[in-house]
């Protein structure tokens, strides 16, 4: 699922807007964090994660796990926040970011 650079471009600028909806501690991954992110990018496709972890290299290593085990892409990483986006062709118009976004600018 590779976007094109005008897609991530278009993604950031939807995801500067976002507040995060899930939180990763010094407890990692468990079970509990990985549904949570897994109904968030089913339910909006385009998401900001907060990375609660103080070392670099360890935010580093857990949004790597994390995009690998949710299939997501990176869309852009600053600090502790990451945006992730996976494509849900069944999204709800009403949750989904991307498709608000497209509505509210006329976009399909």
């Amino acid at each position: 699922m590779s976007l094109s650079q005008a897609q991530k471009k278009a993604f950031r600028s939807i995801g500067h807007h976002l507040d995060p909806v899930v939180t990763v501690s010094e407890n990692g991954a468990s079970e509990g964090v990985l549904a949570e992110l897994e109904r968030a990018l089913n339910d909006h496709e385009l998401i900001k994660i907060k990375l609660a972890l103080p070392e670099r290299d360890d935010r580093s290593a857990m949004l790597d796990e994390l995009v690998k085990t949710s299939g997501a892409e990176k869309i852009q990483t600053i600090g502790k926040m990451a945006l992730l986006y996976r494509r849900n062709p069944q999204a709800n118009p009403k949750l989904s970011n991307i498709k608000r976004f497209e509505e509210h600018h006329g976009r399909r």
